[in-house]
């Protein structure tokens, strides 16, 4: 009977473990359409932003390119993109490597790196091995919101016109949909000219000055890069745990099947035993 009530109990665990996967996973459904949608709609804008400031920047010289000026590489900043929590499959796990990965090449060119930490599981990550951690802006995922994101921006912004740090890379997971995430690295400053030169592209017309436009325009751009990244990497979040949750869900579905048949066999082979003990037991008082 000891062996009955053991599978009980593992029966009545799984049982509740496959509530709980299920509930998480309807919540992130729900999440992910908010995110999914917010990410949708800024991409566009987004790339078409960068297009415009790759092409503006490959006109300017001098001060004018700030942002777009390349110099001698000796610090490095990565901003590594996680989630403040877990349970969602290799999503963190995924950046975590890429951005040690990406460390460890950048240092076997002579460069010092330093690690700028969005999510708590980076800096959990890092905080452990041999980095320079530049910050946890961990509080950015709390609530996402543009103000935050461009306080984030702004301070990125001023480290490299000030030249603490001479690249900067964004890494974090690019939402494709609710099961695929690509972790990406992306370099964020000094700005990249456009990979092909086309005139046509890059004839525009300025109203007012192209250096008022500058002021405006450029610092606008890199913001809202960090703001999709950041939209990105928690459409990502949603869509990985959401995948991850219906995995579990099912997993623990099939366990409590297989622990039912168990039980049932165990029972049935209990309840034998009891009635050949009866009737063992008739059997010997009528001898």
């Amino acid at each position: 009977m000891a062996n009955l009530k053991e599978l009980r109990k593992r029966i009545q665990s799984v049982s509740s473990t496959m509530q709980i996967t299920s509930a998480m996973k309807m919540v992130s459904a729900a999440k992910l359409k908010k995110a999914q949608d917010s990410i949708l709609q800024m991409r566009p804008y987004a790339s078409k932003l960068k297009e415009i400031l790759q092409n503006l920047n490959s006109t300017l010289e001098g001060n004018d390119g700030i942002y777009a000026s390349k110099k001698e590489v000796k610090n490095v900043l990565l901003v590594a993109m996680t989630s403040n929590r877990g349970l969602c499959g290799a999503f963190n796990s995924n950046i975590n490597k890429l951005a040690r990965k990406t460390a460890e090449e950048q240092k076997s060119l002579g460069r010092h790196v330093s690690i700028l930490c969005v999510g708590k599981k980076a800096y959990d990550y890092f905080k452990k091995l041999e980095y320079t951690i530049a910050g946890n802006e961990s509080h950015i995922f709390d609530q996402i919101q543009y103000s935050k994101v461009e306080t984030l921006a702004e301070n990125l912004m001023a480290d490299f016109r000030n030249g603490k740090y001479d690249e900067i890379h964004l890494i974090y997971n690019q939402f494709k949909n609710a099961a695929v995430q690509y972790p990406t690295v992306e370099q964020y400053l000094p700005v990249q000219k456009p990979e092909k030169q086309n005139s046509a592209a890059t004839d525009y017309i300025y109203e007012p000055e192209k250096a008022d436009l500058l002021q405006l325009l450029i610092p606008k751009s890199l913001k809202i890069q960090v703001y999709k990244a950041v939209l990105d990497s928690n459409a990502s979040e949603h869509g990985a745990r959401m995948t991850a949750m219906h995995k579990a869900t099912d997993n623990a579905r099939e366990l409590q099947r297989v622990l039912k048949l168990d039980y049932n066999k165990a029972r049935q082979a209990s309840i034998t035993n009891e009635i050949l003990e009866i009737v063992s037991g008739a059997a010997a008082l009528n001898g």
